[in-house]
This record gives structure tokens, C-alpha cells and sequence, in this order.
């Protein structure tokens, strides 16, 4: 099978017209950068001497930014607190065009934040402020009263979990049952804690160690690779499992326990940082747009690929991705 450029070109300007809900676990990314010219009298640490300060989205927040970068309309579903971190994350998402509208604030827990302390180019140390505890009942029923309530005006629903404690066993079930009642595509981008509880969804994307680490297993082969693919859909009943590979592309698996792979463009490589992040929001994005499961993968990796050649987490821009696809010299075939 060989992908039109024409085609998927069309794919990604339907996005404008998309409505995407991301629930999932929000982070805020906190970098400090500074100078190091001494040692601490007081223990053996370097001082930073520190010269700016600036914060990013992290986790599902950063789904919700390249969605908005693509040009659909990301609704953020997640939890954060009532503190100044908080606050931090409100104002970051207004300056960025985002609503804060679904966010749950939960003064009993703090926003969970990462900061990194970076001294010429080396990162000295990370600080992470969070509780991963399961979220309150009195949270997890206002998301989903919130998803019931608009459920007739989202195009597609994705999971983003980080073992944060926002996708709970009861809110995954609850989501995903009101979903297919609505017939809603749902995309699950999953961590090792609850993995099977992603039962009857759309698409499911783990990663290579994600799949191995959740069934127990080491991949080795691509016979390997394929036993593994078509358990997972055997398990988790869903209509797609795609397995991405980093250089080594992409595998899908059907309901239908078909498998096929879509190999990735060669790249330089500069910093993977968010670039999961970036493939499952694409995928959905895709998905919501009427794109084929083939077609969702390639532009998924393509995008992913493209913000691997930046430094940090940097969301993918919709005029650079039709750029690619115009310029992409590549035969593109489902193999």
C-alpha cells in the first residue's frame, strides 16, 4: 500500500475542525539555568548562579499543546492545586490559547511540577513535587460529569497516563463506556500501572519496554514482536494496537489479527524529550479526521520525528508537518 501525500495533506487541514478531550495527568516543567564558578562551602555542591527562570507544559498538558499547535481544540481534562504552581499553570495555558475550564482544583494535593536545575547545558539536578496517590472520588466524578455533558461536541477522547493518580481503574472504565455508548474514538497513550484496564478503546500505543514490560516478556525478533502485538489486542479488545519502535518505525495490529509495519524517516536525532507526547496526539488528531489507521501512523511518526530534531519539549507546528509531507522525498508504503 502506498500513502498520497495529497491525501494526508487534506487529513491534517481537517484538523481545525476538531474538538479533542485529553484527561490525563498534567504537569507543570520548571527549568532554572544558571553559571556554576564555585563549590558550596557547605557540602560538596556546585552554586548556581542563576540567570532566567521559564516553565513548560508537561505530561497530558503537553498532548493538549500540540493538539492546539495543530490546529484542532484541545479540552484539558486533569488535576491541579491550589497553589502557586497552580497558578503558574493557569497562566501558561492562557498565554498559550488554552482553556482551563476542565481542570479539577484540588487544594489537598500539590500541582505536580519538575524542575531542573541547568547549569551550561548540563542538568544538575531534578526536584519533583507531586503526589501520585489515586485522585479524589469528588475529582474523578467531575471529570466524568464534565465528559458527559460535552460528549456530543468532542471528536475523540485520549488517555494520557503518567501513574500520576488522574486515570483511576473507575474513571478509565467510566470514560471509555461513555465514549462507545457515543461512539467516540478513544486513544490511550499507557504507563505499566493499569494497562489492562484499557479494555474496548480505539487505539492503544505503547512503546516497545511498555509492551514488554506489561506482558513479562523481551522482544527480540519480529516474530517476537508480532506474538506480541496480537496478545495485547486478544487482551485488551480494542480495534488497533500500534507498537512504536523509535528508528525502527511502527507495528499495527487489528482486531482482525492482522500486523503491519510503517517504517520511520531517517533523522537526526537531538532530544526524544515529549515526542511520545507528540505521536499520540497527532494519531488521535489523525484518527478524528477520518485518516485510515495507516495513514494516522505514518503522519504520528512523522510528527514525533520532527520534534526529535529539537532541543527540549517542543510541541509539532501544523504548517511545519504539511511542509514535511510536500517536501518528503520518501515512497511512503505500508509494509
Amino acid at each position: 500500500m502506498i500513502l498520497k501525500k495529497d491525501n494526508l495533506a487534506s487529513i491534517v487541514e481537517r484538523f481545525k475542525d476538531l474538538r479533542i478531550a485529553i484527561i490525563g495527568d498534567v504537569m507543570l516543567d520548571s527549568y532554572i539555568t544558571g553559571t556554576v564558578k564555585r563549590i558550596s562551602p557547605e557540602a560538596p555542591v556546585p552554586v548556581v548562579n542563576v540567570k532566567s527562570e521559564f516553565f513548560r507544559f508537561g505530561g497530558a498538558a503537553n498532548c493538549a499543546y500540540n493538539i492546539q499547535k495543530l490546529g484542532a481544540k484541545p479540552l484539558l481534562y486533569g488535576v491541579i492545586g491550589n497553589d502557586n504552581n497552580g497558578s503558574t499553570f493557569i497562566s501558561l495555558l492562557e498565554q498559550s490559547g488554552m482553556s482551563s475550564e476542565y481542570l479539577f482544583i484540588d487544594a489537598k494535593r500539590p500541582t505536580t511540577t519538575k524542575t531542573r536545575v541547568i547549569a551550561h547545558t548540563q542538568q544538575l539536578v531534578r526536584i519533583d513535587s507531586e503526589i501520585s496517590d489515586e485522585i479524589s472520588q469528588k475529582a474523578q466524578d467531575a471529570i466524568v460529569k464534565n465528559i458527559e455533558k460535552n460528549i456530543n461536541n468532542i471528536d475523540a477522547i485520549l488517555l494520557q497516563d503518567y501513574n500520576k493518580g488522574v486515570l483511576t481503574k473507575d474513571l478509565i472504565h467510566r470514560v471509555i463506556e461513555i465514549a462507545n455508548q457515543h461512539n467516540k474514538i478513544v486513544t490511550v497513550d499507557p504507563k505499566f500501572k493499569n494497562f489492562f484496564e484499557y479494555k474496548n478503546v480505539t487505539l492503544m500505543k505503547p512503546n516497545r519496554k511498555e509492551t514488554e514490560d506489561a506482558l513479562g516478556i523481551t522482544i527480540e525478533n519480529e516474530e517476537d514482536l508480532k506474538n506480541a502485538g496480537l496478545e495485547l489486542i486478544e487482551r485488551l479488545k480494542s480495534k488497533y494496537v500500534l507498537i512504536t519502535l523509535s528508528e525502527e518505525g511502527a507495528a499495527i495490529f487489528d482486531s482482525e489479527n492482522k500486523f503491519s509495519k510503517i517504517p520511520t524517516k531517517a533523522r537526526k536525532v537531538a532530544d526524544v524529550s515529549g515526542a511520545g507526547d507528540t505521536v499520540i496526539s497527532t494519531l488521535t488528531c489523525s484518527l478524528a479526521a477520518g485518516a485510515s489507521i495507516f495513514e494516522a501512523t505514518y503522519l504520528g511518526n512523522l510528527a514525533g520525528g520532527i520534534v526529535c530534531e529539537q532541543v527540549g519539549v517542543v510541541p509539532i507546528e501544523k504548517e511545519t508537518l504539511l511542509n514535511e509531507i510536500t517536501n518528503d522525498k520518501m515512497e511512503i508504503t505500508i509494509l
